[in-house]
């Protein structure tokens, strides 16, 4: 009788209707597939059971988070083969893999391997979600009282598991790099002073960082460009290491951090705004009120610089349904929308847009470093947080960092203005050298 990894090869090549591109090792040690290929090590039934009753990429990320499944070999080469069999082939919403698996179980043969599955995954019982998935969150979608427990599930999971996968800058979002070769620290600092300059930023100005992270804006913009600076987050975590670092640098009189919701804000106006990687938790249905807010807390003549990753526009775009994996595990009700919704809603709210910078390449290396902050320390991340935690993270890390590679998603920086009455301009006549 063949090996579990055999059959298993066969009925996922039955249902995907393609060769399987990676080679498998089941938990009795058989082996199938291209021999040079990256290997899926199916550790054990339970990995079997999680996919039966979640078909798709929900059962596949329970089971890579519980451990069930792994990766040997090239973690990126494996999830580029896979990528068009699976998270592709879902692209047309959650119920796209079920429905799948159900054409294909009215062919006799299918359902004669699907009953073969049956038998190799052992006791029909769901297992239960691995702690690490979000649970299910109270209040309306983008409430206040919901967007704090999303973002609480992605940042309060220890400052120092952060910095070891984010290295000293303490920086979550895409660096702007001169050279693919250059550091992971230098091109972090670039990126925060292309900022600083698209804003115009100059001494006694007043700044609010919008979803301030750890506090690597404001503190660059104060020290570096004399600024007045708020920081804001939903992340005590966050808010407790910024204040902390903010001392240490000497600024506590020119830089504060807040937890506090961007509805919250009443003590506008402010010179300048900085919306860096925070956009993305806003959601469709608060994205004009996010545009509308900002709009009024900038004085006239006053940028916003909204720094936002974007996906691919859809013929349907009521189709858009969140990545399972994405909501479940990493940015619980995070939602993504297109470069140009993006523009013409803040261009709605009153905004002039004057520039648009694609940056996707740039997201890309930001990722693989990260990546490789993880892995090179392992133990420690483990140690820190959970090793379904560490697992997530370098799962959902390296899966970006090919999406942004294979221009499935991308990052914009947009350069907005609240232009005058007047009509008086904002910004020099020359300005991509963001000066003046």
């Amino acid at each position: 009788m063949a090996g579990a990894a055999g059959r298993l090869t066969n009925l996922a090549e039955e249902v995907l209707g393609a060769p399987l591109p990676v080679r498998i090792r089941a938990w009795d040690r058989s082996e199938s597939g291209p021999p040079d290929a990256p290997v899926l090590v199916i550790r054990n039934r339970r990995a079997l059971r999680r996919l039966l009753f979640k078909p798709g990429e929900l059962g596949l990320a329970r089971a890579w988070v519980a451990g069930d499944i792994d990766v040997q070999g090239d973690l990126y080469e494996a999830l580029d083969l896979l990528a068009g069999l699976i998270w592709e082939r879902g692209s047309a919403g959650p119920k796209a893999p079920r429905a799948a698996v159900l054409r294909a179980l009215a062919r006799p043969e299918i359902r004669a391997a699907a009953r073969e599955l049956l038998s190799l995954a052992g006791l029909p019982v769901p297992p239960p979600p691995p702690v690490e998935e979000a649970r299910p969150r109270r209040g309306a979608l983008h409430s206040l009282l919901r967007d704090r427990q999303a973002i609480s599930h992605h940042y309060d999971v220890g400052n120092d598991f952060y910095a070891l996968v984010l290295g000293p800058s303490m920086v979550y979002s895409c660096a702007y790099w001169e050279t693919p070769d250059a550091t992971l620290e230098d091109a972090q600092r670039d990126k925060l002073d292309l900022i600083c300059r698209k804003l115009g930023l100059a001494e006694g100005q007043r700044l609010l960082d919008v979803g301030c992270g750890w506090g690597s804006m404001v503190l660059h913009a104060a020290r570096e460009y004399g600024v007045r600076a708020v920081g804001i987050t939903l992340s005590e975590e966050q808010a407790t290491y910024a204040r902390k670092r903010i001392a240490e640098a000497g600024l506590a009189d020119r830089v504060e951090i807040r937890v506090q919701d961007y509805r919250e804000i009443a003590d506008g106006p402010f010179d300048a705004i900085s919306s860096i990687g925070m956009a993305e938790h806003v959601g469709r249905a608060r994205y004009a009120e996010y545009a509308e807010l900002l709009y009024a807390l900038l004085k006239p003549g006053g940028r916003l610089l909204n720094h936002q990753i974007a996906r691919r526009p859809l013929a349907d775009e009521e189709a858009y349904r969140v990545d399972e994996f994405i909501d479940r595990y990493v940015f619980p009700d995070g939602e993504l929308a297109p470069v140009g919704q993006t523009v013409g809603q803040l261009e709605e709210a009153g905004f002039e847009v004057r520039d648009v910078e694609a940056i996707r390449e740039h997201y890309a290396l930001t990722l693989r470093r990260w990546v490789a902050n993880l892995e090179d320390h392992w133990s420690e991340a483990v140690r820190l947080t959970s090793p379904g935690r560490a697992r997530v993270w370098r799962l959902y890390m390296a899966a970006s960092a090919l999406s942004f590679e294979r221009n499935r998603i991308g990052v914009n920086q947009v350069l907005a203005v609240r232009t005058p009455d007047s009509g008086a301009p904002a910004l020099p006549l020359r300005a991509r050298d963001w000066r003046g």
